[in-house]
């Protein structure tokens, strides 16, 4: 049985949950899910400027874990501009709107 996951304090998210390329209906995309933590991440470290350490304090996680998250986010990001899929904002075990 895994470890219990632990609370990520990450900034509420009003914008968009679905990112899509122009001209694929979404019945024929393929589906990223990028969770609103690994979002947080890339937030403070990319657009914020802080550095790894700084931003685990801020979402109370180790900068580790900052790290693991930053490159999964980057990943998946990258990859749904590549292969030109849908990109899903949100927890999806989460049942987010």
């Amino acid at each position: 049985m895994p470890r219990p996951r632990k609370h990520r304090r990450c900034r509420q998210f009003n914008g968009d949950r679905i990112m899509k390329p122009r001209g694929i209906p979404m019945t024929e995309a393929q589906l990223i899910h990028l969770r609103l933590d690994e979002l947080e991440a890339m937030r403070l470290c990319d657009i914020e400027g802080y550095e790894q350490i700084e931003a685990g304090e801020k979402m109370r996680v180790s900068r580790g874990t900052v790290q693991r998250l930053l490159k999964a986010g980057r990943a998946k990001t990258a990859r749904a501009i590549l292969e030109s899929a849908a990109l899903v904002i949100g927890d999806p075990e989460a049942n987010e709107p």
